[in-house]
């Protein structure tokens, strides 16, 4: 068994992210800039429709783990509003989800050593993005923390109506670049929806003990555990030893 790919987890994992939505600012902000939208709504007003749109969404998800729709949220109140034409709401609604984003996000860099670790990935293993997120702002924050270009492969939760650790997302990746799960590694840095997903879909696990993520899951244990980003390289070195190993002995 030769490993082919390595795949990443994005936030905790190689972007080390804070938001915070309860920030009246972020509601604030919002309802000003809709009034030049023709939509008068106070931030109390506009959070609580928020999170009635949110709670609805999922409540009619008829998946396990459901995932929300950022754009769809904001498109669905500006519809209530009957507020422009369907084009031009879709787009009102990816830079509301744009600016709910900026205003709630607090910290946003890479974890030291990220870009060492990739270009020395990329030199041997095809590398991919399997992300519990909102595409409309995890593409761009890749691209502003420059490690975007890494990957040829994203999978974005938010495309697909369910996160982490659906089974799904880890197969889907997989699939588009044609590698079997025991040709893969995953690298997170949460127990159950990284390690636990991705061992669900049979693929081999790197866990990065970083600020964020549950550190535990049940008996989920990781096939090798990372104490920080530059073990990582250790981690997928050891693992594919063990392919050629078993594979030899095969």
């Amino acid at each position: 068994m030769a490993i082919e790919a390595v795949y990443f987890d994005l936030y905790g994992t190689l972007i080390n992210i804070e938001t915070n939505e309860e920030l009246e600012e972020i509601y604030r902000a919002i309802a000003h800039y809709l009034t030049f939208h023709g939509i008068t709504l106070n931030r109390g007003e506009l959070r609580d429709r928020y999170y009635a749109i949110m709670k609805e969404m999922k409540r009619d998800s008829p998946e396990k783990y459901p995932e929300i729709d950022m754009v769809g949220i904001w498109a669905t109140l500006l519809a209530q509003e009957n507020s422009k034409p369907a084009k031009r709401r879709d787009e009102l609604a990816q830079a509301l989800a744009q600016l709910y984003r900026a205003i709630s996000r607090t910290r946003l860099q890479r974890y030291d050593g990220v870009k060492r670790v990739l270009r020395e990935l990329q030199q041997t293993y095809r590398l991919g993005m399997i992300s519990d997120a909102q595409p409309c702002f995890a593409l761009p924050e890749m691209k502003t923390m420059k490690i975007k270009k890494y990957f040829s492969v994203r999978v974005i939760s938010g495309d697909y109506g369910f996160r982490k650790p659906d089974p799904r997302l880890f197969e889907w990746a997989l699939e588009r670049l044609g590698v079997r799960p025991h040709e893969a590694i995953y690298v997170g840095n949460d127990m159950y929806r990284d390690i636990y997903g991705a061992k669900r879909a049979g693929m081999k696990t790197i866990f990065v003990d970083s600020n964020q993520g549950a550190k535990s899951y049940n008996d989920t244990a990781p096939d090798y555990y990372a104490r920080d980003l530059f073990q990582i390289l250790e981690g997928v070195a050891f693992l594919a030893e063990q392919g050629r190993t078993a594979a030899d002995q095969g």
